[in-house]
Formats: structure tokens, C-alpha cells, sequence
């Protein structure tokens, strides 16, 4: 077993890794045993009671985070020529079709969002085994397949992401950095939560939310308590 360095030490003993946290007090925690000397990720991992084999039951969507992740998307846009000004003066970082489908054929996605019309989806389509694997393909259920392209890179922008429940049934999703107040970080957990109760399947039995932990990169996870979230 190897041994842990002094910072992981004495992060472990800020907190019970046995216990329940409020959402509040989690929020207080993680930026105390953050580990990192850069502004980390915060991020929840929650565990629902859903089978993402079932059609109805993959849950996939999008939350509009109140205070933002603190991270600035570069955003990709897949559009005909009378749309690139728009949606590059809407803030997307790039924007056309014919010269972008040939760069990401050759392998680059140094893009965190793509976005597409609909009436491109045909040629964009064909670049779903290099998009889909990196979770960057448009799709309509999380507003990236779109004619208003402008409002969509506004909103990306702005604080909207993107989530889907992966194949153990947990969704994965950034929630703010630790330079963020924990009040702001407790906004931005409640809107992701409250959006994944909204979508419960109506086929989904038992428990819904299973666990809900947070975690900076590379700090200790704090378990929050699930049941008080529901609540």
C-alpha cells in the first residue's frame, strides 16, 4: 500500500470518510482538502437507481449552472456560411463546416462543445466515431443541434453543461472550481440535482438517487447525504 503524503494525511483527517455530509457543509470541506496549488475542478458524482440499458432510462440533459463552471468552453460551431458571423459574434470560438469536418476527420477536438444545424447533421454525422467516443457529438436533447446556433453558444457560455448517466449509472459533472465560495458551489450542486429529480424515470424503482459524493482533482471524496437532497 503506498504511503500518503503529508498533505493527504492531514486532508484525511479534516473529515469522517464514514460519514454524511450536508450539502453545506460538503462544500465547506472540499475546499479545505483540496490538494492542488492550481484552481481545481469540483466536481459531483451522483449514482441513480436507473438502468442506462433502458431507452428511457439513460438520462441525458443539461442544467444551467447560476454562477457558471468558472471554466471558459471553447466552443466549435458546425453551420452553413450565412450563420458563422453570427455565431461567432455570439462568442463561439470557431465557426463554418467544410474546413472544421476535415480538421476533426485529421483528429483535433481542442474543443470542449460542438454545436451544429440541422441541416449539416449529415456531413457532421460521419464524424461520430471520433465526437461520440470524447462526448463532443451534437446532439438535439442537450441543445447542440440547433438553428438558433447564436443562443446556443450564449448559453454554453454563460453556464449551461451537459450530462449523461455513463454505463454503472452515474452521472459525472463539474460544478464550479475551489476558488468558488462554498455558497455558490451549494447553488450549483442544487440546480444539477434539482434537474436530475425532474427527469426521474417513471420506470425507475426504489431508490432514485443512490449516492451523491464531491470531489476535487485529486482530492478525498466527501460523501453527501442523499436522502436530504430528495427531501
Amino acid at each position: 500500500m503506498a504511503k500518503k503524503s503529508k498533505k493527504r494525511a492531514a486532508a484525511d483527517k479534516k473529515f469522517n470518510r464514514d460519514s454524511f455530509y450536508s450539502l453545506d457543509d460538503a462544500m465547506k470541506l472540499i475546499k479545505e482538502v483540496n490538494l492542488t496549488k492550481f484552481d481545481a475542478s469540483v466536481d459531483l458524482h451522483i449514482r441513480l437507481g436507473v438502468d442506462p440499458r433502458k431507452a428511457d432510462q439513460a438520462i441525458r440533459g443539461t442544467a444551467t449552472l447560476p454562477h457558471g463552471t468558472g471554466k471558459t468552453k471553447r466552443v466549435l460551431v458546425f453551420c452553413t456560411p450565412d450563420k458563422e458571423e453570427e455565431a461567432l459574434a455570439a462568442g463561439a470560438d470557431y465557426a463554418g463546416l467544410d474546413d472544421y469536418v476535415q480538421k476533426v476527420q485529421g483528429g483535433w477536438t481542442d474543443v470542449d462543445v460542438v454545436i451544429a444545424m440541422p441541416q449539416v447533421m449529415g456531413q457532421v454525422g460521419r464524424l461520430g466515431r471520433i465526437l461520440g467516443p470524447r462526448g463532443l457529438m451534437p446532439n438535439p436533447k442537450t441543445g447542440t443541434v440547433t438553428q438558433d446556433v447564436a443562443s446556443a453558444v450564449s448559453d454554453v457560455k454563460g453556464g449551461k453543461i451537459s450530462f449523461r448517466v455513463d454505463k454503472y449509472g452515474i452521472i459525472h459533472s463539474s460544478i464550479g472550481r475551489v476558488s468558488f465560495t462554498p455558497e455558490k458551489l451549494v447553488d450549483n450542486a442544487n440546480e444539477l440535482i434539482t434537474t436530475l429529480v425532474r427527469m426521474k424515470p417513471s420506470s425507475a424503482k426504489g431508490s432514485y438517487m443512490k449516492s451523491v459524493t464531491v470531489a476535487s482533482s485529486m482530492s478525498p471524496g466527501i460523501r453527501i447525504d442523499a436522502k436530504a437532497l430528495v427531501k
